[in-house]
């Protein structure tokens, strides 16, 4: 089925049934891809967000996105990715350390490099569990986010993986210079995110979005900046991100957030300061807790230089 927004009213046949059954058998999808879609705010009942849950009516209009179709694997482009280095690898998993400007994996949008097409021109063997375009991928940084990933190899690995991300067993850690001093230094966000109401990429604390826990520590305070460590609950797209900015003390160099531009550019960053610094998981086939570290890229440690010879 083709990518778009969708405009449908609820047929007779539905009335009264859940949002998440009733969108997929008017779309053909699975229940669990339907509350994805709804969770991700891309189903609006009447012009408003719905939760998976609610009851429709017969005749209700619905506004609903679609995902775009996936990429197959012989489509992945293969090849090799400069910076990218595996930080670990056996039978199971891979661990890597991701370079910036590299997606986890393809997309319609994207043309640059990824994760999994890097790995494959490497000749590293991914799990073929998962959708098409992302076999393998049991979670994601964004693309100018640099750090660790973990990734399939095996089928088993992909499965306990993902569900240990579910349970919220894999401990990540994340380093984020920010703009100011948070208030206070250490806290928790507790607050949903959704996509923004403009539709223009951005991820928003809105009512009704998908829960999404965030746990700051400040580490390091400069004149004009913060080092705080992250520990996520959830893994909300943008997460870390909209928090913060929702803090008012976005990313660094994050401009897609409200960063300043002028000290992104005294910094000399043209991307948000953001790290996955550490990972820690259960092995999924020894059964052993298993973690991994990372050293800053050249740009975020040169960033931290120029703040700390200010100060």
């Amino acid at each position: 089925m083709s990518s778009g927004t969708r405009f449908v009213e609820v047929p007779e046949g539905l009335d009264g049934e859940r949002l998440d059954a009733a969108l997929a058998r008017l779309f053909g999808l699975s229940r669990s891809a339907a509350a994805d879609l709804i969770s991700a705010g891309n189903v609006l009942v009447d012009g408003h967000p719905a939760s998976k849950s609610d009851r429709v009516l017969a005749g209700a209009p619905l506004a609903v996105t679609l995902p775009p179709p996936p990429v197959p694997m012989t489509e992945v482009a293969r090849d090799p990715v400069p910076g990218l280095a595996i930080a670990y690898q056996d039978d199971d998993i891979v661990v890597v350390d991701k370079p910036r400007g590299v997606a986890a994996h393809p997309t319609p949008g994207w043309n640059g490099p990824t994760v999994i097409g890097g790995l494959l021109a490497a000749g590293v063997r991914v799990a073929t569990s998962g959708a098409a375009e992302r076999q393998g991928i049991v979670h994601r940084l964004d693309a100018n986010t640099t750090g660790l990933m973990v990734v399939a190899k095996s089928e088993r690995a992909y499965s306990v993986l993902k569900q240990a991300f579910r349970d919220r067993e894999v401990s990540k850690t994340y380093h984020a210079l920010v703009q100011g001093h948070p208030d206070p230094l250490r806290g928790t966000i507790d607050a949903p995110i959704a996509r923004h109401p403009s539709g223009d990429g951005r991820f928003a604390v809105v009512t009704g979005g998908r829960p999404s826990v965030t746990h700051y520590d400040t580490l390091e305070a400069f004149r004009a900046a913060s080092l705080v460590s992250v520990g996520l609950e959830t893994g909300r797209t943008h997460q870390i991100r909209v928090h913060m900015s929702a803090l008012r003390h976005p990313c660094c160099g994050d401009l897609l957030y409200g960063a300043d531009p002028v000290l992104a550019a005294r910094l000399g960053l043209t991307r948000q300061w953001l790290h996955a610094v550490r990972l820690s998981f259960e092995h999924p086939a020894r059964g052993r807790a298993v973690t991994f570290d990372s050293d800053y890229a050249e740009d975020l440690r040169h960033a931290l230089d120029v703040l700390r010879a200010e100060s």
